[in-house]
């Protein structure tokens, strides 16, 4: 396989946004495919260079469907929503996916990928939750975490005690009353990349319930600075995340959620995400989270 690049000097990068709404929208990744070639140098040189939040480099696997390995414009990341939701829905208009039942090796070990009617669909693990009294070991105050963004306790969802939550990458989620406080955010980004070094984190997920601004499950925010994503248009390994919140602390029994992402962006860049959540004797067990792909254009990196 070889029709990615030109004796590995030139990639081609093809620019799929990930999680559409309605064919509109989404978040823009990079997916590189016949990737083999690559190491992780050149890996990280082209997703610097074609500066999205997330490029997704498609491999041959030893063991899975496909090997994928995910690099941010600064650093390598061991899942990526979006771009693993463009890059298997690519795979799929392209006909290069035998079945719909796969899976992606990571380096964070395999995951199972599900592709349907055009859409796709990743797995995530059962949620690890951490509060606020766990943050304080590592020097992180709730209070810290609210001023970085802008917003205080009288702007919380009582609902949702603010948590930290690990469905694969960890994410401090911040529930809000409404979507005055939502957009209200004033994100300071060196406090939010200096918390989310100490706790390890991929970064905050902000959310809203608010029935004036949105139909689906929530709508939402999120800021990764510590990745060099200032804010970003969908994320689905924080959208797994909150549908557990939902459902572990907001009181309802369902197991499907609609997630919202990108319209208070500036430009709005509305985004769908849609979360499936696998339950065993009233406890989460896993998940699959996804959506639709539409490539838009490509690219042609030299390296």
């Amino acid at each position: 396989m070889n029709t990615q690049a030109n004796t590995a000097k030139e990639v081609t990068v093809e620019i799929v946004h990930g999680f559409v709404d309605g064919g509109t929208g989404g978040n823009p990744a990079g997916v590189v495919l016949d990737a083999d070639d690559l190491s992780a140098q050149d890996m990280q040189t082209v997703a610097a260079r074609i500066g999205l939040s997330e490029t997704a480099f498609v491999s041959r696997s030893k063991t899975e469907g496909f090997k994928l390995d995910f690099f941010t414009p600064n650093r390598r990341i061991a899942h990526c929503g979006h771009a693993t939701i463009a890059a298997f829905s690519h795979l799929d208009a392209l006909g290069r996916i035998p079945k719909p039942d796969t899976s992606k090796e990571t380096v964070d070990g395999p995951r199972r990928i599900l592709t349907k009617d055009g859409a796709a669909y990743m797995e995530q693990l059962a949620p690890r939750y951490s509060g606020a009294q766990e943050w304080i070991e590592k020097g992180v105050k709730l209070d810290d975490v609210l001023s970085s963004l802008g917003v205080d306790k009288t702007d919380l969802d009582q609902r949702f005690t603010p948590v930290l939550v690990n469905t694969g990458n960890s994410f401090i989620l911040v529930g809000l009353s409404d979507a005055a406080g939502l957009a209200k955010i004033r994100p300071d980004l060196a406090k939010i990349k200096q918390i989310s070094e100490q706790l390890d984190l991929i970064g905050y997920y902000v959310f809203t319930k608010d029935p004036s601004i949105t139909s689906r499950d929530a709508t939402t925010r999120m800021f990764a600075p510590r990745y060099a994503i200032d804010e970003e248009a969908a994320t689905g390994m924080a959208a797994g995340p909150l549908a557990c919140v939902l459902n572990d602390f907001g009181g309802t029994s369902q197991r499907s959620f609609e997630i919202e992402q990108g319209v208070f962006m500036n430009p709005a860049s509305p985004s769908l995400i849609k979360v499936e959540l696998d339950i065993e004797n009233g406890a989460i067990t896993g998940l699959m989270a996804g959506g639709y792909g539409k490539a838009m254009t490509s690219a042609r990196i030299a390296l």
